[in-house]
């Protein structure tokens, strides 16, 4: 896994992905904190945290969208499948470049805790740290439903459109629930939104169900990453 790992971060940092995906980041998340809590002198980051949500949906796409079908594209995803390496090891490799990649992009809240810390003296840290965990929670949960579409396609814009759809019908999903007459059918798909257990988290309460849904999600879809890859590598 270490060596999946390195290979992948270094493939992230000689190509453009890593900085336009960190600049695309910071700014966007600049710009609501400069306007919001510089502008109104809060130190209520809320706001800008919840508002990472829309870009996390378009940006993480773009970043999990080459993970596997490059090596498809190249031809080495056949020396890949067939090396005496682990297939979960080979995925979970994968998926920490690109968690590591985020953690860098999240990174930028630090210097916001600390700009207010510098002009208010004080923030609120069970909101901040449960924003921080919340957004952790989620991003490796896109990243992992990047990976297993990225391991589904052979091509890096159709991954990318695809992750965004599920991603967005995770997203959809618990305010659709309102629509169904069915009880059991509404009650299944308010179970499975992302955005109102991310919400929970980035207004400070802590959920354990939410905590473990999260995590569910990026244990069944990376699990479902290395079924597609072991399908493959027995055909």
């Amino acid at each position: 896994m270490g060596a999946i790992f390195r290979r992948e971060l270094k493939a992230y940092f000689t190509s453009p992905i890593a900085y336009i995906f960190i600049a695309v980041f910071y700014i966007y998340t600049s710009t609501f904190f400069i306007s919001y809590n510089i502008g109104y002198s809060t130190t209520d980051m809320s706001v800008v945290f919840s508002n990472a949500f829309t870009i996390m949906m378009i940006l993480l796409p773009l970043l999990t969208m080459r993970l596997f079908t490059e090596e498809k594209r190249q031809r080495t995803d056949q020396c890949l499948l067939t090396a005496p390496v682990n297939l979960f090891s080979i995925v979970m490799g994968k998926f920490f470049a690109a968690l590591c990649i985020f953690m860098c992009a999240m990174a930028v809240y630090v210097l916001f805790v600390i700009t207010l810390l510098a002009l208010a003296g004080n923030v609120a840290w069970a909101t901040i740290i449960g924003n921080f965990i919340a957004l952790l929670l989620l991003g490796a949960s896109f990243i992992s439903i990047g990976i297993f579409v990225s391991a589904m396609t052979e091509n890096q814009v159709v991954a990318a459109i695809l992750s965004f759809i599920i991603i967005m019908i995770f997203y959809l999903i618990d305010m659709l629930a309102g629509n169904v007459k069915a009880e059991w059918l509404r009650n299944i798909m308010a179970s499975l939104g992302f955005y109102t257990r991310y919400y929970e988290f980035s207004t400070g309460i802590f959920n354990m169900s939410s905590l473990l849904f999260f995590l569910s999600a990026v244990f069944i879809f990376n699990f479902l990453t290395v079924r597609v890859l072991e399908k493959r590598r027995w055909d």
